[in-house]
């Protein structure tokens, strides 16, 4: 798996879940949210539609012609779990990690 895969997951996650909390936000918040671009932010969102895992629905009483609702699909909503097992079971390894590099320096300084 490249070094890149977990990163990209984890945009894809923070993405997946901001868009079921928030189905109508629009992409210049979205982006602020992850803090990421515009750019970036298109791109995944269009990944995510080309996957089958977001389908992209135009608000019926919209004054704007561009505001879109971005829906989990069953897949999304899938997917999104699968990436939370594999986000929770990185991050527990990382505060292991970080416990015994915290233990280990606490012990030096007894020294």
């Amino acid at each position: 798996m490249p070094a890149k895969a977990p990163l990209h997951q984890e945009t894809h996650l923070q993405i997946l879940r901001l868009l079921q909390a928030n189905p109508q936000i629009n992409q210049r918040d979205l982006a602020a949210a992850l803090g990421i671009s515009l750019g970036k932010t298109n791109y995944c969102l269009k990944a995510l539609v080309n996957k089958s895992l977001l389908k992209m629905q135009n608000f019926q009483n919209s004054q704007r012609k561009l505001a879109y609702a971005y829906l989990l699909t069953p897949a999304g909503l899938a997917e999104k779990a699968v990436l939370t097992s594999r986000f929770l079971k990185r991050k527990m390894q990382e505060y292991e990690q970080l416990k015994a590099e915290i233990e280990s320096l606490q012990q030096e300084q007894q020294k």
